[in-house]
Formats: C-alpha cells, structure tokens, sequence
C-alpha cells in the first residue's frame, strides 16, 4: 500500500495573548498514516481536537512539533516545513477540502464556484463546465440556481455547492471536515456515493462525521484523539 499521509509526533497549542498569553495543548504526540484507497475516520469527543487535526493537515495551522507529510507528485512532503509557494502548489493538485462553510467571492456565479478549482490545473472551460453539471445535478441543484451566486442560497444549499467543489478535482488526498452537516438523508446519500468513489480510485480520505452511522458506514480506521487539555486539568 501507498502511504499517502504520515503523521509523526504532531503537537500543537494555542496561545490566548488576550486571555494573558495563557496557552493550552490541543494535539500531543500524535502519529498516523493513511494509504491510498483509505477512509480513515477522526474520532472523539467535542474539544478533542479533530478539527484542529484537519486544518494541520491543510497547513491552516503550523503546529510546534512534529511532521506532516504529504505525498505530492510521488515524494512526500513535510508541511510544517515547506514553503507557502509549495504549500498553495499542494492545496492545488494534491490536497482537497471540504470544510462545513462556504467561502466565496461574492457574486460569483455558482457554476464558475464549482469550475474554478478544475480551471486552476488548466482544464479547458468545456471539461470544467461538464464536471461541475454533473456534480450539481448529483446534488440536486436546479440548473436554474447555477447563475446566483452561492451565498444567496439556503444553508443546505451552500453545503451542496461546497461540496461539489471539494469534488470536482479526482485529487489524490481529501480531507472532509463535517460534509454532511445540514443535509437531508437524500443528499447525505448522494455524499457517502461520492466519498466511496474517491475511495475505490484511490483517494486517501481523512474525515471527521459526528454521526455515529456515517462513522461506522464509512470507516476503515479510526483515530481516537482525546484533549490534552482536559487531561491536564483532571
């Protein structure tokens, strides 16, 4: 098997200078791979640090120790050490995300949304716009909505959009923080059918689903984080 993410001895802390620099450990110690073709689920209680895992691993947060490598262009590559240029080259052709919110520039039009990431690697606009199509209409967005702009739409609605750009690059790594949130049964359906074949291409997933069946569902491991925080307290 492919390691297509590796984890070794991450920590991080986070100072609260307005609370007088006071600074608590969020991840201590913590170490895991994920190889191609692998769900792998991140698990524990709020406060745990599953998010905070997630957003290390798309370079949002540098932690204070530790690697995180992953592997881009067939070499594995250390986060916490590379350079922003490298890190924005990743997010681009290797590293995909999908967050629980939608951020994009307003008026934009929810077709270009969905088309930009494609558009960003060189796709021609007629490939772009045929991905993004069928991605929409798997969500179960009328065509009639893909002119709006995305933040006039309802927040289930968002998230469908949010989601189909987070798809619309087959990348070789995802990172999916909360997809299904907001969604009904239906779309969460249509989700889990997208999850499973990023999966049997290859795709190393790492995910973070509060719903006990989804984990269950999904799951190929599981990693237990627990707060470090807490633990010092207790």
């Amino acid at each position: 098997m492919t390691v297509m993410i590796q984890v070794n001895d991450l920590n991080k802390r986070f100072t609260l200078h307005n609370q007088g620099g006071v600074s608590y450990p969020v991840l201590t110690d913590v170490s895991f791979d994920v190889n191609a073709g692998e769900c792998v689920v991140l698990d524990g209680r709020s406060g745990s640090g599953k998010s905070t895992l997630l957003r290390s691993l798309y370079a949002n947060y540098k932690p204070q120790s530790g690697q995180l490598h992953i592997r881009h262009q067939g070499e594995l590559v250390d986060l916490v050490t590379a350079t922003p240029r490298q890190i924005l080259t990743i997010r681009r052709q290797t590293l995909g995300y999908v967050s629980q919110f939608l951020r994009v520039i307003p008026r934009v039009s929810t077709l270009e949304v969905v088309m930009e990431p494609l558009r960003a690697l060189g796709v021609d606009r007629d490939s772009c716009r045929e991905k993004a199509a069928g991605l929409l209409r798997q969500l179960n967005i009328p065509e009639t909505l893909w002119h709006l702009a995305p933040s006039t739409f309802s927040g289930g609605e968002q998230q469908r959009v949010n989601i189909a750009r987070g798809f619309v690059v087959d990348y070789p790594i995802l990172l999916l923080d909360e997809p299904t949130a907001s969604l009904d049964a239906d779309n969460c359906a249509v989700v889990v059918s997208l999850i499973r074949q990023a999966r049997e291409r290859g795709a190393a997933i790492v995910g973070i689903f509060h719903d006990a069946g989804l984990r269950d569902h999904l799951a190929d491991r599981r990693i237990p984080l627990t707060s470090p925080a807490k633990e010092e307290a207790a």
